[in-house]
């Protein structure tokens, strides 16, 4: 027989859950019983992953401690974890019994929540340890108190060796009709899962993939709303003002999306097409936020570059005519 304790307080010196738990490894193991102990605070970058560990034993016992109000995180995420990534047909055979002491008010409740958790997951559930506890010292040292636990101790090994049955409950229809609409895993594809989920690098990794890709998508997007690769030729095709007397030549390279417009102006026409010219007159570099808000007129090249948005080498004459030769509607 073997039965996991997972542990879900923080670890403190005087918590009573602690002293509970360690007499119930005590009993169980003097019963020739295998336990195996998880500390969840220690653990706190795998307890996705032993949400895998659970269905390896014939029981488990969930403890926790109420030290403000509720279950703590720890037990939550846990819990949590054999929902999204356990194997459900093998939490089927698998008894839980909660351990839940409490420091302020509310112990019964979170027993009665993960009792009906583990329901929900479609496990049985065993007679537990519940209770409030002012004094640890006064507890530990409580004859009566300890002769309780060493007895459901016991309990749990008669349950689980008999195989006690336990009537069906309406949490487990409940889960049925949750479960419908729910992706299922093979159990393989669930331990993946949550070792991948248990991972932050992985998880920083992926989210960053994520933003970047979204990114990528919301630019193509936009620039299919404007009119995709023409609207960088449009823009200045539209707004090209005959009539000037000027003539000259530019590259305007925008360098996030890795664009060069060429730009050839002879007095009243303008050639405007994609690619290098590296002897035109003015050569700028900007981003295409800051091209953009030039073309709408919320700025101009000239306090573009002024202010460093733009970069520019070439003929500062011909520089300062662009905002001449093309009037942007602001």
């Amino acid at each position: 027989m073997k039965v996991n304790i997972y542990y879900g307080g923080r670890g403190v010196v005087d918590d009573p859950t602690i002293f509970v738990i360690n007499k119930i490894q005590e009993v169980l193991e003097e019963l020739n019983v295998s336990v195996e102990r998880y500390n969840l605070f220690e653990m706190k970058n795998q307890i996705t992953t032993l949400s895998q560990t659970v269905t390896e034993a014939d029981a488990v016992v969930m403890a926790t401690t109420v030290e403000w109000i509720g279950m703590g995180g720890y037990m939550q995420t846990l819990l949590d974890a054999c929902w999204l990534y356990a194997d459900k047909s093998k939490i089927g055979n698998v008894y839980m019994f909660p351990v839940v002491m409490s420091k302020t008010y509310g112990e019964r409740e979170v027993s009665l929540t993960i009792i009906n958790s583990w329901e929900m997951l479609g496990g049985r559930t065993g007679s537990g340890i519940s209770g409030y506890v002012d004094d640890t010292t006064e507890f530990e040292f409580n004859s009566k108190y300890v002769e309780y636990i060493e007895k459901q101790s016991e309990n749990i090994y008669r349950t689980v060796s008999q195989k006690r049955l336990t009537l069906p409950s309406s949490s487990m229809t409940i889960k049925d009709s949750v479960m419908k609409d729910v992706i299922r895993f093979t159990p393989q594809e669930s331990e993946q899962l949550s070792k991948y989920a248990s991972d932050d690098a992985f998880v920083k990794t992926q989210k960053k993939d994520i933003e970047s890709l979204a990114s990528i998508y919301k630019e193509l997007l936009n620039d299919e709303e404007n009119g995709g690769d023409d609207y960088y030729l449009d823009v200045f095709k539209d707004n090209f003002k005959p009539g000037i007397g000027f003539s000259g030549s530019y590259m305007i390279v925008i360098t996030d999306k890795g664009k060069s417009i060429k730009l050839q102006v002879n007095n009243d026409k303008l050639d405007a097409q994609f690619g290098d010219n590296k002897e035109a007159d003015v050569i700028a570099r900007l981003n295409k936020s800051v091209f953009d808000d030039i073309v709408s007129g919320k700025v101009t090249f000239h306090r573009a570059f002024m202010t460093g948005d733009m970069t520019a080498k070439g003929n500062f004459r011909s520089l300062r005519m662009l905002d001449t030769l093309f009037s942007f509607a602001g």
